[in-house]
């Protein structure tokens, strides 16, 4: 069966709606702001999803896009500016970034509470693709979600996550920074134990062959149907472009009567992933 995030995402979208009012009435200040470097065709798409859903979600949103790669003595600089002003309520880097400025120091520019993404050390926040991952495994096996009950809730879903998890095989395909890393620390997080395979894995068919559950963030054709049990639960992550069509990790087609859920590529994660960003924004206007 597929699993439509864009569904989900349209409950989110109404709970968000809600606050948004509710902050803007207490004078509360909501901007997104987002670094870009580079002319990535797909980052930009991806910088402009944002800003529609900022937008519907009635959220300032400002774009800082640096064309050339600057010295990175010059980003920090405007990380540092942007950090310090008081019409910024979050600010994002929009990755991967170039090999010169990829860092995780960059982050320590940025203040606690307007590093939404939870790239930090003891952030508040948990990173939105992690999010969503748990936000399609509720969906999944926690039934009779509506409204509010759609987010993924740390502390009410962390239980029984454990007990729902604690007799299922979980395999996490991928190990990058916009995907597998953020997913691994959230399943880390709220004790779903995993074993993480990548490209250095030997026969890595032999763990598939066992899931209950893959998440797959490689941004490569990875999963065949010849590698999995039937009745498995399939989330993919990863991005391929493909004769200009966005694609998954596996051919939806080939899985569909294998798998038990899958995702779509697009419509899975990404429209979830994106609203748990602005739900971290929310947050973190009421931090400040």
């Amino acid at each position: 069966m597929e699993i439509s995030g864009k569904k989900i995402a349209e409950l989110m979208q109404k709970e968000l709606r809600k606050e948004v009012v509710k902050l803007k009435k207490k004078k509360k200040n909501l901007q997104l702001t987002t670094f870009l470097i580079g002319q990535s065709t797909d980052q930009l798409s991806f910088v402009k999803i944002k800003a529609k859903v900022a937008k519907e979600l009635g959220i300032s949103f400002q774009l800082i896009h640096l064309k050339e790669i600057p010295l990175f003595e010059e980003f920090m600089h405007k990380l540092k500016s942007a950090s310090q002003s008081d019409q910024v309520t979050g600010i994002i880097i929009q990755q991967p970034l170039p090999a010169q400025l990829s860092t995780e120091s960059i982050y320590n520019y940025i203040p606690l509470e307007k590093e939404i993404e939870g790239h930090k050390y003891k952030s508040p926040f948990f990173s939105p693709i992690g999010l969503a991952v748990m936000t399609i495994l509720k969906n999944i096996y926690i039934k009779g979600r509506s409204g509010s009950d759609v987010f993924f809730n740390p502390k009410k879903d962390r239980l029984l996550f454990k007990k729902i998890f604690h007799s299922k095989k979980v395999v996490l395909i991928g190990r990058g920074i916009t995907g597998g890393a953020p997913v691994g620390h959230t399943l880390t997080e709220f004790k779903v134990n995993y074993i993480a395979i990548n490209s250095k894995t030997p026969e890595p068919e032999t763990y598939l062959k066992e899931a209950d559950v893959i998440i797959s963030c490689v941004g490569k054709k990875v999963i065949f149907p010849e590698m999995l049990k039937p009745q498995v639960v399939l989330i993919n992550v990863g991005l391929r472009r493909e004769k200009n069509r966005l694609l998954g990790d596996y051919d939806e087609k080939e899985i569909k009567d294998i798998a038990s859920f899958y995702t779509p590529t697009p419509g899975g994660i990404g429209p979830i992933d994106v609203l748990y960003l602005y739900n971290n924004l929310i947050e973190a206007a009421k931090l400040q």
